[in-house]
């Protein structure tokens, strides 16, 4: 498709003409990791949908169309406004310093994110003393940082699942993934739960006999591995921008604004591989930066250890519903293959590197700040979070489950021991035809449009209210995915009132809020 200028069909829209099922569309995937991704996403799904709008105007020629206003459409920009583009540089530039801030502020002020604001403003310290006092990249962390990823590479070519093969319920081994633009199905070794596995029992090993390396190893030096993960962040996406020019993997998969700078930041190429097996998106969506968030949450706890003489029990909550997050996502990893990341996202920057940085270093805050700031939280309190906690992720798979029952048996199936109730409706794609569609409203989906995203939101605020209250630091998570999960609530369902009109107020009428009932 490069240097193509007419407008297309988005692969979202293609796919709900193909299962006429339109569940998906009121943004119940569940979050992309990172959900860094989510940032970049909003920016480009507001662009593209700005473009369609455009193109739209300009085909009609100023004058409504005879089929009626056309339907927002989820995909990638072919045009770039200003203001996206400013975002796009800023985030370039900025967003390794913004990680930077928050691994130091625990590393030089004790976790104050308000008090190096203070000191630059009253001239006690300068952007250059706060920089020369930050540890620097070292060969020796660039080293550990190499055989990691090495390792996790040669987890994911080289040792095929078989843990499918002995785990009830897992499905793993080589798996289809959803239909791309061009009409490809490419074939995956999803083997995330064995490699993750793996890795976590050959540090326990190493914990306990081997003494290979200290379990601290990984917070021993965290800002030196930060700047290596950054350069890989920075090289993956190079790589891939390049690769998208000179040999793509599949050219009609290819999507080029005209903007060098968009282009590298949302990607160009959808699926770009090295070989048959190597995709660039399962990987680094996958590894390196989701195996090892357990195990940094791990040396943090050895490092508490080690300080202290014993670990609290809020490092031991945030280990615990951390881990069982990380271990949903590879347990259904052959389902992630069918969300956003890999069925609409382009290979990019924002993947590439947000993969590699974002979500190691800003999804363990909580972790990292219990090592500098450690709390020992009363029995009630304990209880308390690890209830909001389970009980968000009780809320978060069993909508998703709900759903994806729905979607698999096009309703013929029982959701809280009765058969779904859901709402008929029609949309027109791109290309004249009409289309049917069913919005479900039992279940978890009869009570809130966007249930799931609750669930997820329940558990992001039980991980940070582990630390306490003394900072507000560890705060940052809860913030953050409350914004962007709001946000993408208000902006699908806007697409969802342009694409079914009439049908969707019913529905809307039908399930009145989105994430709290009776509030929102």
């Amino acid at each position: 498709m490069g240097g193509v200028s007419a407008p297309t069909v988005s692969f979202t829209q293609r796919l709900h003409d193909n299962q006429h099922l339109a569940r998906e569309e009121t943004g119940d995937e569940q979050p992309a990791f990172p959900l860094f991704c989510l940032l970049s996403t909003e920016m480009n799904d507001a662009v593209a949908m700005e473009a369609t709008r455009r193109r739209t105007q300009h085909h009609a020629n100023g004058k409504a169309s005879e089929q009626g206003e056309q339907p927002a459409q989820w995909g990638r920009a072919w045009e770039v406004d200003w203001f996206s583009l400013s975002s796009v540089i800023g985030l370039l530039c900025f967003a390794p310093f913004i990680v930077f801030y928050f691994v130091m502020a625990c590393d030089q002020y004790q976790c104050s994110v308000s008090q190096p604001l203070l000191e630059l403003y009253q001239g006690e310290t300068t952007l250059l003393s706060i920089w020369a006092r930050a540890p620097t990249f070292t060969w020796s962390a660039a080293k550990i940082y190499a055989i990691w990823v090495a390792f996790q590479v040669f987890l994911y070519m080289c040792v095929p699942d078989v843990t499918h093969k002995f785990i009830p319920g897992y499905v793993g081994g080589v798996q289809d993934g959803a239909r791309t633009p061009a009409g490809l199905i490419n074939k995956y070794e999803v083997n995330g739960l064995q490699c993750w596995l793996i890795t976590h029992a050959l540090w326990y090993a190493n914990a306990q006999y081997f003494h290979w390396f200290s379990p601290t190893i990984i917070f021993d030096n965290w800002i030196p591995l930060m700047w290596c993960a950054n350069i890989l962040g920075y090289a993956v996406s190079s790589f891939a921008f390049i690769k998208a020019y000179l040999f793509p993997t599949n050219a009609e998969d290819c999507k080029f604004t005209g903007n060098v700078f968009y282009n590298y930041m949302m990607g160009i190429e959808f699926n770009p591989r090295i070989g048959k097996w190597f995709d660039f998106k399962l990987f680094f969506n996958g590894r390196p930066g989701i195996i090892a968030w357990t195990l940094i949450n791990l040396s943090y706890m050895a490092k508490q250890q080690e300080l202290y003489g014993h670990v609290t029990n809020s490092m031991i909550l945030v280990n615990v519903l951390q881990a069982i997050y990380v271990l949903d996502f590879f347990w259904n990893e052959a389902w992630y293959l069918k969300t956003i990341d890999i069925c609409h996202d382009h290979f990019g920057w924002y993947l590439g590197w947000g993969d590699c940085v974002w979500l190691p270093y800003l999804y363990t805050l909580q972790g990292l700040y219990l090592v500098y700031q450690p709390v020992q939280l009363s029995n009630a309190h304990a209880l308390a979070v690890l209830l909001l906690g389970l009980v968000g992720y009780y809320i978060f798979r069993s909508a998703n489950h709900q759903k994806d029952l729905f979607r698999r048996t096009d309703g013929s199936c029982s959701i809280w021991g009765r058969k779904p109730a859901y709402i008929e409706c029609s949309y027109r794609s791109t290309d004249g035809g009409v289309h049917r569609s069913k919005l479900m409203t039992s279940g978890f989906w009869g009570v809130a449009r966007h249930l799931n995203y609750t669930g997820d939101l329940m558990g992001s605020l039980a991980y940070c209210a582990a630390c306490g209250f003394g900072h507000i630091l560890p705060y940052f998570y809860i913030v953050y995915m409350t914004i962007l999960l709001v946000h993408r609530c208000v902006r699908d369902e806007h697409r969802c009132s342009s694409k079914y009109g009439k049908d969707w107020k019913r529905y809307t009428d039908a399930v009145p809020y989105r994430l709290i009932p009776s509030v929102f």
